[in-house]
C-alpha cells in the first residue's frame, strides 16, 4: 500500500491513535512546563518594556517565523530517513477545512443561538459605530448566559451579538463600551488574523501525526521506507512535531490575549476606560454566582465563540469573596479586582486575559487614550 494512502488512513489505527495518546501527555507535560515556569518569567521579564503593538508584533513572528521552521526541521529530518513529507497536501487539508469553518461558523451560529435583529442594540450599535468612525455591523440578540461577541465574514455580514441576558444586565453605557470592545475585534480583523496563525499548530499536529502514523505502521511491519530510514525514528520525529504543535498553540494563545487588550482599548475609546471596567466587573460578579460556571461549561457551542466576554470570567483564574451578584458598590469591587492575584498557569492555557490584568491596562491607558489611533 502506498505509504501516503497509509497516512490519510490514521484514525483507524489503533496502534497510533495509542501513540497519540502518549503524545497528548508528553504534550500536556511540555504545556505545563511552559505555564507555569517558563512563560511567566518570560512575561515578567518584558512586563512594562513592550507596547502593545510592539508585543502583537513579536508574537505573531515567533509564530509564524518559529512555525516555518519547525516544519521545515521536520521536512529535512523526515528527508534524512529516505520519507518525503507531503507538506502541500497537509497545508491544503488544513487550508480547506479552517476556510470552510470560517465561511459557514456565521450560520451555525445564527441557528445555534437564536440570533434576531435588535432595533434598540442596533441603536447603540450605530452609535458606537459613529464614534470609532467605522461601519457598523448588524446588532442581534441571542439566548443565553451575559455574553457577547462578534462575528462574520464577507458573505453572512458582520454582527455583533449580546445576549438578552447581558443587554438587561448592564446599564447603558456600560452596554457601549463593551460593544465597543466588539467593534475593535471587526476593526482589527481579529477572526481572520487569529484563523490564519492557528493554521501553523495545526499543520504541525498534523504533520506530527502522519509521521507517527508512517513510523509505527513501518516499525511493525518491519518496513523501512528506504535505506538509512526507520519506524522508530520517524516515529519520534511524529512526536516531535504533536508536542510543537501544542508549543506554537500556547504562542497563539498569547496573541489572542494581546488582541482582547487590544479590543479592550476599543471599548474605552468608544465609551470610556471607566464603563468597560465596569462592564467586566459586572460579569464577573455573574460568574462569581451559584450556578453560573456550570451554565458555561455544559454549553455546547461555547467553543464557537473566539471572541466571547464570557470565555474572560467564567475560568478559575483568582479566588471569589467578591459576594452576590449586584451587591456593594461596582467602583469598590473593581478596586478589590485590581489587586487579585493571578493564576499563572489558567492565564497561559487562555485565550482571555484575566480580568484583574484587563482592569489594570484599562487604568494604564485612560491617561493617553488618544495619544494614538486604535
Amino acid at each position: 500500500m502506498h505509504s501516503h494512502m497509509i497516512g490519510f488512513m490514521w484514525f483507524y489505527d489503533p496502534i497510533t491513535m495509542f501513540a497519540l495518546m502518549i503524545a497528548y501527555v508528553a504534550g500536556f507535560l511540555v504545556l505545563q512546563l511552559l505555564a507555569a515556569k517558563i512563560a511567566p518569567k518570560v512575561a515578567a521579564s518584558l512586563s512594562g518594556r513592550l507596547s502593545l503593538y510592539t508585543a502583537m508584533l513579536l508574537t505573531a513572528g515567533l509564530i509564524v517565523g518559529g512555525g516555518i521552521l519547525a516544519i521545515y526541521g521536520l521536512y529535512v529530518a523526515a528527508a534524512s530517513a529516505g520519507y518525503q513529507l507531503p507538506i502541500g497536501t497537509l497545508v491544503l487539508f488544513v487550508a480547506v477545512a479552517n476556510l470552510f469553518s470560517y465561511l459557514f461558523a456565521p450560520y451555525m451560529i445564527n441557528i445555534a443561538y437564536g440570533a434576531r435583529p435588535s432595533p434598540e442594540l442596533q441603536e447603540i450599535v450605530n452609535e458606537a459605530a459613529a464614534k470609532a468612525g467605522v461601519k457598523p455591523p448588524k446588532a442581534v440578540i441571542v439566548d443565553g448566559p451575559p455574553n457577547a461577541f462578534a462575528y462574520g465574514n464577507f458573505l453572512a455580514g458582520r454582527y455583533v451579538a449580546v445576549s438578552r441576558s447581558l443587554y438587561e444586565m448592564l446599564p447603558r453605557d456600560e452596554l457601549l463600551a463593551v460593544v465597543g470592545h466588539e467593534l475593535g475585534h471587526h476593526r482589527h480583523r481579529d477572526v481572520v488574523i487569529i484563523m490564519l496563525l492557528g493554521l501553523v499548530p495545526s499543520i504541525l499536529y498534523y504533520l506530527g501525526v502522519w509521521l507517527l502514523h508512517i513510523g509505527l505502521w513501518s516499525g511493525t511491519t518491519g518496513r523501512r521506507e528506504r535505506e538509512g530510514g526507520g519506524g522508530i525514528y520517524l516515529a519520534a520525529l511524529g512526536l516531535l512535531g504533536v508536542v510543537l504543535s501544542f508549543v506554537m498553540q500556547i504562542a497563539v494563545l498569547a496573541f489572542s490575549r494581546l488582541r482582547e487588550y487590544y479590543a479592550d482599548a476599543h471599548g474605552a475609546m468608544v465609551a470610556g476606560a471607566r464603563p468597560m471596567q465596569r462592564a467586566l466587573a459586572r460579569l464577573h460578579l455573574y460568574y462569581q454566582s451559584s450556578g453560573a460556571h456550570e451554565i458555561v461549561e455544559k454549553s455546547s457551542i461555547k467553543a464557537l465563540f473566539i471572541y466571547a466576554l464570557v470565555e474572560a470570567v467564567a475560568s478559575p483564574f483568582y479566588s471569589g469573596g467578591w459576594g452576590r451578584w449586584g451587591s456593594g458598590n461596582i467602583d469598590a469591587i473593581i478596586e478589590q479586582l485590581k489587586r487579585a492575584e493571578v493564576d499563572p498557569v489558567q492565564e497561559v492555557l487562555s485565550d482571555h486575559p484575566p480580568i484583574p490584568k484587563r482592569l489594570r491596562f484599562l487604568d494604564s491607558l485612560e491617561a493617553h487614550l488618544y495619544s494614538r489611533p486604535y
